[in-house]
């Protein structure tokens, strides 16, 4: 029988680099990672495929996966439903995978109500401050200014869940960051 994979929960605030960590640790064969597709209610972009970007459905759909409670976590964003399907994390753990969630702070909590077993790492990623994290969203060039003061406020309120995590890894240096989430995930893979 094979041993049941791992549930890894990321999250952090916006900007800290979470994706760029999940992107790194993808690439890692020794780790078994498979990341998880979430479920939204937003129409289909060009070029993107159901059930890799995103598994699109209706917004009934989307009902009757909260009714029959096989979201492990979901929220709404401008309009838009977003959730992580339960059956589609159990079937991929069950084959042995190790099942990355790239999630908000309110995600996790509603998974950690949800999903309680020993195969479950929460690992907060944190900015080396918050001053850093507001620099390297200033350094995107991408955003307003009232957007960048909205993410900055976000993230310190996000950052006062961090205690409620396994573990937190402080993003200072991006090679640093994705061996220490490696590591955390090996041991985790070895029992320990």
């Amino acid at each position: 029988m094979k041993k049941r994979g791992l549930l890894i929960i990321m999250s952090g605030p916006s900007g800290v680099g979470k994706g760029t960590i999940r992107e790194e640790l993808m690439k890692k064969d020794d780790l078994n990672l498979h990341y998880s597709v979430s479920m939204t209610t937003r129409g289909m972009r060009p070029g993107e495929v159901n059930g890799r970007e995103y598994y699109f459905v209706s917004r009934e759909e989307f009902d009757r996966n909260i009714a029959n409670d096989n979201l492990l976590e979901w929220a709404e964003f401008v309009g838009n439903r977003y959730g992580t399907p339960r059956d589609k994390v159990e079937q991929m753990r069950n084959e042995g995978k190790n099942v990355m969630l790239e999630i908000e702070v309110n995600g996790t909590a509603q998974v950690l109500k949800k999903v309680h077993d020993d195969g479950v790492l929460s690992i907060f990623i944190a900015p080396p401050s918050l001053e850093e994290l507001e620099n390297r969203l200033r350094g995107r060039g991408t955003e307003t200014e009232e957007v960048i003061k909205s993410r900055v406020a976000k993230a310190t309120h996000e950052f006062g869940f961090k205690d409620q995590y396994k573990f937190v890894v402080v993003n200072d240096k991006l090679d640093k960051a994705v061996d220490e989430v490696r590591q955390i995930i090996l041991n985790a893979m070895k029992g320990e």
